[in-house]
């Protein structure tokens, strides 16, 4: 685990845009085949973990504490990267799933959750 009392840097912390509750999206993607895995929050703590500590940290916003993926199931995810959109309100990070990333046990948190949708076209 990383250091306790370490901070964010003023640099990063600078980049990210927060919502009302002070958390930025995390966009979990497999890092070889680029699927989409799931969706996570982040404050500047989780980010921090994330970043100094090679596995992916989350802030729960239900139960409003840090969980570290893979702790309590075994679904580990570890970083491969991680990268900030142009407006600095959302993450893009790359990692190496161990297992479901779907708390329901799917292997990501949008299978058979599929929409109906018109399909566009260019022309």
């Amino acid at each position: 685990m990383p250091a306790q009392g370490a901070e964010l840097s003023a640099a990063v912390a600078a980049l990210l845009k927060h919502d009302g509750a002070g958390l930025v999206a995390a966009i979990i993607q497999q890092f070889d085949s680029q699927e989409v895995l799931m969706l996570g929050w982040m404050d500047n703590e989780a980010l921090r973990r994330t970043l100094s500590s090679g596995r992916v940290t989350f802030y729960s916003r239900s139960r409003q504490e840090y969980w570290r993926k893979g702790d309590t199931s075994g679904h580990f995810q570890y970083v491969k990267s991680v990268a900030l959109d142009c407006d600095g309100d959302a993450l893009l990070i790359t990692v190496d799933q161990v297992g479901a990333a779907c708390h329901t046990g799917t292997h990501t948190c949008f299978e058979g959750r599929e929409l109906e949708a018109v399909v566009g076209h260019r022309s």
